[in-house]
């Protein structure tokens, strides 16, 4: 994979969750063709800067664009939901070292600080369901539940808990979820890359399926924004309230679809 040369003056951000949205397992290929065909056009026509907004780890997300087979790399991904990288000239990704590094400041503090609580939180989800708690390195805090109805329940009971406190937060995406703080996440962190490109909210377009897109459709942070057909019904609404669209399409297709409408064909 190589890296595309970056349009002189950026006019757009363009902003894409990878699993459910941009990415489907089962197609061949994961990721269709006529993306990145559409990518090269947009960064032609409207000098578009792109990348990838997940949970998945850097390491995880690289095995995604080789297995989807990219044919160029992103300007920019979004790692965790929160870490920032960007790839040299050599297609090695580098940290956005003062976003990254403040940010694993504020979690570490946060996570020291609600130790008590978070052990709390986990006392409750063992001893009333069967999901798995997650502690590892870069990952402080997290779990995966055995069925999407039994996330349900736990959402639902950790709710209140973490209201209660005004920076911690919690990314749910169908059995997963990740406490973090709440000043960083997919939404925030695609602000930031907008603003390293001094581009406005209003000149940033965000697409995905999953609850933990939330924050990057808000229009503080896109104000284009999108859902393919497949998304979760909280997402669909969400975007529909703020007078984004929802496509007919599934995954890549959904995306190509978004992409005409607002950026024409």
């Amino acid at each position: 994979m190589k890296t595309l040369s970056p349009p002189p003056l950026p006019n757009a951000v363009l902003s894409f969750d990878f699993d459910g949205t941009l990415h489907d397992p089962a197609s061949e290929p994961p990721v269709p063709a006529g993306f990145f065909e559409t990518i090269r056009r947009l960064r032609e026509d409207h000098h578009a800067v792109w990348g990838v907004n997940t949970g998945r780890s850097m390491a995880h997300t690289v095995e995604g664009f080789v297995e989807s087979r990219f044919p160029f790399l992103p300007d920019f991904v979004v790692a965790r939901e929160r870490e920032i990288y960007q790839p040299n000239a050599f297609n090695r990704w580098i940290p956005h070292a003062p976003w990254n590094k403040r940010c694993e400041k504020e979690i570490h503090g946060l996570f020291k600080r609600l130790r008590k609580l978070l052990a709390r939180i986990r006392h409750e989800i063992e001893e009333h369901t069967g999901a798995q708690w997650l502690e590892m390195e870069g990952e402080p805090a997290g779990l995966i539940s055995r069925t999407e109805e039994e996330m349900e329940w736990i959402v639902g009971h950790i709710s209140p808990l973490v209201a209660d406190e005004p920076h911690l937060s919690f990314q749910r995406n169908t059995i997963y979820l990740r406490f973090g703080h709440r000043d960083f996440q997919k939404g925030s962190s695609l602000g930031e890359v907008a603003r390293l490109h001094r581009l406005p909210a209003a000149r940033c377009f965000a697409m995905g399926d999953s609850h933990n897109d939330m924050e990057m459709l808000d229009p503080a942070h896109a104000g284009m924004t999108a859902c393919p057909a497949n998304a979760v019904m909280e997402i669909r609404e969400r975007v529909i309230s703020h007078g984004g669209i929802v496509t007919r399409g599934v995954h890549g297709e959904g995306v190509i679809e978004a992409l005409e409408h607002y950026f024409g064909s």
